[in-house]
């Protein structure tokens, strides 16, 4: 039962103590101390820290975020794009959100970590609450990450066929939709068939992104075309100020933030991956901290850059070619340049989108074995087959069969699209917020170090921390053009998650916590005397 599950303590010197033994093999230590937390381990661990790094950062897909949720930055000008965006503000707030959940996540390590953590933390009457209310945040967050990943591809590849017929054709919402479609079930294709090779495929991410990155640095200043706009001032770039909202400027330079904080986001893929992670103690706080610190570097550069070579005229916001990105590339560069360019772009979001896959499944996966979501016994299965052996294939199709029907909302209007983008913010931000706020306010005793241990700035990041985390929420349900929405601009992210989490908490009331009880131990008697017997035979005892 979840009272039973001990506090992440076993290490060598404690196996050697109990006459077991030294743990000479990484994979065997990950299985002990997943043990101390209850699990046995039914996935094939086989992603290395750069590989759990990996998965980080190619769901946050720096040059294809930017491409996405540019209309969310321009309205404030250069200083909310590149300031507002990236550096001394958003991304160092971020980052330091990251440290807090690296602390937690390297003192234990496990799929289902956010909403694990709240309810170990949290004070005995509001552990099962508070922490099915994590969960399911937390699941529909990450799906919704996938909806807006892969909605966001869709518009890229379609915006290619605009650039191609010199924006005399526009997509239309059901060929968005059908091409949105068409794309989350392949990505639950390749993550299901392709399994093995997925490490590698992270690797490969890590140089795409970067090289995106680096070629776009260099393409866009010197472009050649014969319409490219000249390369604006620094006084530009870092100092001019615009607000094509109905907001103050300064609360239109606030919202400027929603990029970052959709582009920054998904760090917590680290974690759903623990259970597949080679020294996961180290690795998924490594992976979680040097995804969003050199996400937030090189997304300043970029966006500095984007800044000095796109037309002043803001107007790019309405290009004909659905996105202002893929009008930046073909202003400076032309038409066969922007679609080489647009065309990597989407091959990368496209990485972006197959990797939250991973990570929505994992995490899912994690609370189906715990007993959470509807139809638990069938979703926590993991597959024997030969081809997809040690996978939890069924919660794969289900996150993918989830992300259509909630892609639905894109055939609405532009509000309901870009609520996919905030579903993922705020979904997210709170089941990040809550077992950091649990582990500060009540679990002072229970909090036992990992390798990885900020020491005594460990409590001042966390409430730094929850302050920024409530921010950002509250951000991302605020309408972008002003205080006076239209139905059509409209921000219905209160709407929609407000129904989650409501609805979530009512399922809880009504069926859920009569046998929903936290984490479950899957670790019987017989796994004990198989460990035991196995480490009694590596010690030569």
């Amino acid at each position: 039962m979840a009272d039973e599950i001990k506090p992440p303590m076993v290490d060598n010197k404690t196996l050697q103590a109990a006459g077991v033994g030294e743990i000479v093999d990484e994979r065997a230590g990950d299985t002990e101390l997943l043990a101390t937390l209850g699990y046995k381990q039914e996935l094939r661990r086989h992603y290395s820290t750069v590989q759990i790094f990996a998965v980080a950062f190619s769901i946050m897909g720096l040059l294809p975020s930017i491409a996405s949720t540019l209309s969310f930055s321009m309205p404030a000008g250069p200083v909310g794009m590149v300031w507002g965006m990236r550096w001394l503000t958003a991304s160092v707030f971020i980052f330091i959100v990251s440290i807090a959940m690296a602390d937690l996540a390297s003192a234990m390590p496990t799929a289902g970590g956010l909403y694990f953590w709240t309810h170990y933390y949290a004070t005995e009457k509001w552990k099962n609450p508070l922490s099915f209310l994590v969960g399911y945040s937390n699941t529909l967050g990450l799906i919704g990450g996938l909806c807006s990943i892969d909605y966001g591809f869709a518009n890229m590849l379609l915006s290619m066929i605009s650039i191609a017929r010199d924006g005399n054709w526009t997509a239309s919402r059901p060929i968005i939709y059908g091409t949105y479609v068409a794309t989350v079930f392949s990505h639950g294709f390749i993550a299901i068939f392709f399994a093995r090779v997925m490490p590698k495929i992270q690797s490969i991410c890590i140089f795409l992104n970067i090289g995106l990155v680096v070629a776009t640095v260099i393409a866009l200043p010197i472009g050649k075309a014969h319409n490219a706009p000249p390369v604006n001032s620094g006084s530009y770039v870092f100092g001019s100020v615009e607000n094509l909202t109905t907001w103050p400027a300064g609360w239109t330079f606030m919202l400027a933030w929603l990029s970052p904080i959709w582009t920054i986001g998904a760090f917590d893929s680290c974690v759903h991956m623990s259970e597949e992670a080679t020294h996961a103690a180290r690795a998924v706080p490594l992976g979680i901290i040097s995804s969003t610190g050199l996400c937030g570097i090189l997304g300043f550069l970029s966006m500095a850059v984007i800044a000095a070579s796109m037309s002043t005229n803001i107007e790019i916001l309405n290009s004909s070619f659905g996105q202002p990105m893929a009008q930046i590339y073909y202003d400076a560069l032309g038409k066969q340049g922007a679609l080489g360019f647009m065309a990597v772009v989407a091959a990368v979001q496209f990485f972006m989108g197959l990797s939250i896959v991973l990570a929505a499944s994992r995490q899912s996966w994690a609370f189906s074995r715990d007993g959470a979501l509807p139809f638990s016994h069938f979703f926590r299965k993991v597959s024997q087959h030969r081809l997809m052996r040690y996978q939890p294939m069924r919660m794969v199709c289900g996150v993918v069969v989830a992300a259509a029907a909630i892609g639905l909302l894109s055939l609405i209007d532009n509000a309901a699209a870009n609520a996919l983008f905030s579903l993922a913010v705020a979904g997210n931000d709170v089941a990040w917020m809550t077992p950091i706020l649990c582990r500060l306010l009540w679990g002072k005793d229970k909090f036992v170090p990992g390798e990885f241990y900020t020491g005594k700035f460990s409590k001042p990041i966390g409430w730094i921390a929850v302050i920024y985390l409530i921010f950002a929420i509250v951000l991302c349900m605020v309408p972008t053009g002003g205080p006076n929405p239209t139905p059509e601009n409209m921000n219905y992210t209160v709407v929609i998650n407000g129904a989650l989490w409501l609805g979530s908490l009512l399922y809880y009331v009504v069926h859920a916590r009569k046998t929903f009880n936290g984490p479950q131990t899957t670790v019987g008697p017989e796994d004990e005397g198989k460990r035991l017997e196995t480490e009694t035979e590596k010690s030569g005892l």
